[in-house]
């Protein structure tokens, strides 16, 4: 994920006006932008969920008393979609490199804890406008609910300033991660990094249909046509209380499409495998959001070469920057619960 940034003081001029904010006690002053969910049940269907969005300490103010600039960062919310900015401009017209990252928190101020072990999870999203390089990130993270470990420079807050982030490239700490989905309008791959202890799987086991084979399943005009918004699940099947396989499928223009299934996750021994990252999501996890580009490798990992039709160099930053300034993701529509409840109407 993108570095520590230096704060700016910003005026947005990109997103204004249509977000709905909630006050959290916990987050000293800070104000988070309402993001409504569901948790379903077969049996009584889904249910509304208290939730807001929080920014990642990091992405903050230096001086971290203040309340965050929410639309300065790119972040806005209208209904139950969030939508981010990469870049955003400030008041003098010069683009920002704001590359978001935000959690999801209930209303309490604490972070929403997803246990997901033979559960699903549903999110309705928009990549249309992200281009090769760049990457919109849905995914979860074995945190703590109140945010306390590892709770950044200042120690206040807690979940409510958007503290104590980990994954399973140990930024922050080590922690069992789950990407959902990370994509752009040209590829995606959804991927399981499980942790025992501080060993993580760091490469993770992952499903790019792409990378798979299916060259004409996933990008603008292929069966999951990518220039339009759809849907994406992912189930998390359990067998005597193991996770025995993660599948994808999608939704667009009232069709399901399947998609591929992971039913292997590296060494049990060493990193925990596909036991532990069922363990993880039993557990309970973070939801976070973030978009992102990457200057070490143009994203070649999700969408150049074998695992996808973007070539050398497309995705460098300067060259989105310069291309492609209104890059921004939408999610929407999220919700979690049994599986087979979520797409329910």
């Amino acid at each position: 994920m993108p570095s520590t940034l230096t704060y700016i003081k910003l005026v947005a001029s990109l997103i204004t006006g249509s977000t709905v904010l909630a006050q959290t006690p916990a987050a000293a002053g800070e104000v988070q932008p309402l993001l409504p969910t569901w948790k379903c049940t077969n049996s009584g269907g889904c249910v509304q969920q208290n939730t807001s969005v929080v920014l990642d300490f990091e992405y903050r103010n230096v001086h971290a008393t203040e309340p965050a600039d929410y639309a300065a960062m790119g972040v806005s919310t209208k209904g139950n979609a969030v939508t981010m900015y990469h870049y955003v401009k400030d008041a003098s017209g010069k683009l920002f490199n704001a590359t978001p990252r935000i959690y999801l928190l209930d209303g309490d101020g604490k972070y929403v804890m997803m246990k997901l072990l033979n559960q699903e999870l549903t999110v309705d999203v928009d990549l249309s406008t992200l281009p090769c390089g760049e990457n919109g990130a849905f995914y979860l993270s074995e945190m703590v609910a109140d945010g306390s470990k590892n709770p950044g420079q200042f120690n206040i807050g807690g979940a409510g300033m958007g503290n104590g982030y980990c994954d399973a490239q140990c930024q922050g700490y080590c922690c069992g991660e789950m990407d959902i989905i990370e994509a752009n309008s040209q590829a995606n791959v959804f991927t399981g990094h499980p942790c025992k202890g501080n060993t993580c799987d760091k490469s993770g086991c992952g499903y790019n249909p792409f990378a798979a084979g299916q060259r004409n399943f996933y990008g603008p005009g292929k069966t999951v046509d990518t220039t339009k918004p759809f849907t994406v699940i992912t189930q998390f099947q359990a067998s005597g209380g193991r996770l025995t396989t993660m599948t994808r499928k999608y939704i667009q223009n009232g069709r399901t499409i399947n998609s591929g299934t992971i039913t292997n996750c590296g060494s049990e021994g060493s990193t925990g495998g596909l036991t532990g990252m069922g363990e993880s999501l039993g557990r309970g996890m973070v939801l976070a959001m973030s978009i992102w580009n990457d200057a070490a490798q143009n994203m070649a990992w999700l969408d150049s070469g074998a695992n996808g039709p973007c070539t050398t160099g497309q995705g460098s930053p300067s060259n989105i920057q310069s291309q492609h300034p209104d890059t921004h993701v939408v999610f929407s529509n999220i919700r979690w619960g049994d599986i087979g409840s979520t797409t329910k109407r």
